[in-house]
């Protein structure tokens, strides 16, 4: 479909109106002792709270009242079809065990799309105040410093590469001894950050992101301000990430073509 100058700044306006729907609804129960977590598994632990289904209603009133006939993709209600060929990802806490943790790492997450990849996506960090948005010919960051460009930064060797990941128990076997021979050659690996990571490698902070077993909520809106800020993200392969699966995001072609050696090695 064709995006034209007006529409796209609607998109734009749009999805800021999501994120600010959501922040004062996820800051209501931030840190609050009394939060009670239901688990989504019966043999692991995926948490879900209040704050997770009463955000993501908060922006799909507002997608009612602004955009009624778009699509909407989000974590806790589903897929509701629109007519305008245009869908809205939502994950309204990205990183619920962080939250119910008191860590301030966890975000929302706002994407749209016209059918495949992500055109728009703002990573939303309430608590902090930052908000990383990309797409359209923007890139930027607004927060506790002002605003600021978003840029990738350069960084052509592994041994100087840093690599985070939510989970040390990354997927399958074999994509855990995978991520372990990458890891094993990069300067420093972290976890546990969640939609924060992908924030970063946008912020020029670090440089890979690896992930495994995502959903398309979990990583439309970060795709859209990695590629937006000069980065890539892709699948462990190269292909398309925007559905989910094994997710390698990365600052730039020369270490996302470096990395994928490790996670593709026989």
């Amino acid at each position: 479909m064709r995006i034209d100058d007006e529409l796209q700044a609607d998109l734009i306006a749009t999805a800021a109106v999501l994120a600010d729907a959501a922040r004062p609804v996820t800051l209501q129960y931030f840190r609050s002792r009394n939060l009670i977590a239901d688990n989504k598994l019966e043999q692991d632990f995926d948490p879900v709270t209040i704050a997770d289904r009463e955000a993501e209603q908060a922006m799909r009133s507002v997608l009612g009242a602004l955009r009624p006939d778009d699509g909407i993709y989000g974590e806790e209600f589903g897929q509701s079809p629109g007519t305008s060929g245009l869908t809205w990802v939502l994950d309204p806490i990205d990183g619920t065990r962080s939250f119910i943790s008191g860590a301030p790492t966890w975000g929302v997450l706002v994407a749209v799309n016209a059918g495949d990849a992500p055109l728009y996506g703002i990573i939303d960090q309430p608590f902090i105040g930052e908000r990383f948005s990309g797409g359209f010919g923007q890139a930027e960051v607004t927060g506790p410093y002002g605003r600021l460009d978003l840029a990738t930064r350069p960084c052509n060797d592994l041994a100087d590469a840093v690599l985070f990941s939510t989970f040390p128990e990354i997927g399958t076997r074999a994509e855990y001894q995978a991520f372990g021979a990458l890891s094993s050659h990069c300067r420093l690996t972290r976890y546990g950050m969640d939609c924060y990571a992908y924030a970063m490698i946008a912020a020029g902070q670090i440089d890979l992101v690896v992930e495994a077993g995502l959903s398309a909520y979990d990583v439309q809106a970060p795709i859209a301000v990695i590629e937006a800020a000069g980065g890539i993200v892709t699948n462990w392969q190269g292909g398309p990430a925007h559905a989910g699966g094994q997710i390698l995001a990365a600052g730039n072609r020369d270490i996302h073509k470096a990395a994928m050696a490790f996670l593709n090695a026989d």
